[in-house]
């Protein structure tokens, strides 16, 4: 990858110099050099092209000095390193521009074999840096889409481990969908729609981790949330519980027609298969739970309708002593053979 050098000397011919001594590198794109004669027209140069790398600087120079520009790069452009390029090499100098800032000095006359060496140092220091930043900026992406507890669990491991390792666990799983919202999105300007749900979003999401849940995906306008760990079960009742009351006390919107925000909720809990599930030739994969508790769980929400929190019979039995509910009855959920009994969960239970 090329890498641009502005030199900065008010002396005429180290242009051509600098041309000719690293011809080479010029002519096998590895290096490019542009040219300023002094330190104003240098920080000009930075702030109008974003692809610097470093800078070569005199000190002694008209309109703004060596020193001064160093000083000013610190703060206009922090990422672009800096070599003092001087026939004024006493320590004095030298301790000075270490402290502004220069990563390294050179002395005139100028050794090119020398300054060769202290330009691929500097450009290799400057690619440490950029590959470092780039990987914080993709850390911190990657903690906007993943569960902190997955990435604790990644960084023991290599990619290969990663992709191959797969679990049975105990979780719970909820489903929480925005009733009606599709009409919104097929009615309104996009930005509109995608700002909205983002906010509904925002509201529920804040509501699952506070109870320990993590987001496993969104789907369309639904949340699909993972509860595990100790009282899981409960954990995600007391999340959708929250949900529904938040989402519940927004008000109306006002776009082509009246939209009331509401939320339905299915939960199923036990045993499900926790892994990668995804296509390797893409490189695309969601550490993701899949099961009939979770199928169980997505179909329940489809059956719960409006403001309404629907579990089965066996999460009832695990959870009645904390939470009043309503039976529901025998309701037949897709692809189950047999009905099931689903009961609605209304609120919490006080502490006796």
């Amino acid at each position: 990858m090329k890498a641009k050098i502005l030199v900065v000397d008010d002396e005429v011919d180290l242009e051509s110099l600098i041309r000719q001594k690293f011809r080479k590198q010029i002519r096998n794109d590895e290096l490019e050099f542009c040219f300023a004669h002094n330190g104003k027209e240098a920080l000009i140069k930075v702030l109008e092209e974003s692809d610097i790398d470093m800078v070569l600087s005199d000190i002694n120079m008209p309109i703004m000095d060596g020193l001064t520009l160093l000083s000013k790069l610190k703060e206009e452009a922090p990422l672009i390193k800096s070599v003092i390029v001087s026939a004024y090499g006493d320590l004095t100098n030298i301790r000075t521009a270490m402290n502004r800032g220069a990563f390294d000095f050179v002395t005139k006359p100028i050794d090119f074999s020398d300054l060769g060496i202290t330009i691929n140092k500097t450009l290799e220091h400057v690619r440490q840096i950029k590959e470092n930043i780039t990987a914080i900026k993709e850390n911190n992406i990657l903690k906007m889409y993943v569960d902190d507890s997955v990435l604790t669990y990644m960084s023991g491991m290599n990619m290969e481990e990663y992709f191959h390792t797969n679990e049975t666990i105990d979780a719970t799983v909820a489903f929480v969908d925005l009733n009606k919202f599709t009409a919104i999105s097929e009615h309104s300007k996009p930005d509109f729609v995608v700002e909205l749900l983002n906010d509904y979003f925002d509201i529920m999401v804040r509501q699952i981790i506070a109870f320990g849940g993590y987001v496993d995906k969104f789907i369309g306008d639904a949340i699909m949330a993972v509860f595990r760990g100790d009282n899981h079960l409960q954990n995600a009742i007391k999340a959708s519980l929250e949900v529904r009351r938040e989402i519940g006390n927004l008000p109306e919107v006002e776009a082509d027609f009246k939209f009331i925000p509401r939320v339905s909720v299915g939960i199923n809990s036990g045993e499900m298969v926790s892994g990668n599930i995804g296509s390797k030739s893409l490189r695309r994969f969601d550490y993701t739970v899949i099961g009939d508790t979770v199928n169980t769980a997505a179909r329940l929400q489809s059956a719960a309708g409006e403001n309404r929190i629907l579990i089965t019979e066996d999460c009832y039995n695990q959870i009645k002593d904390h939470f009043k509910c309503k039976l529901i009855g025998p309701i037949k959920l897709k692809n189950k053979l047999e009905p099931i009994i689903a009961y609605e969960v209304e609120q919490t239970l006080p502490l006796i």
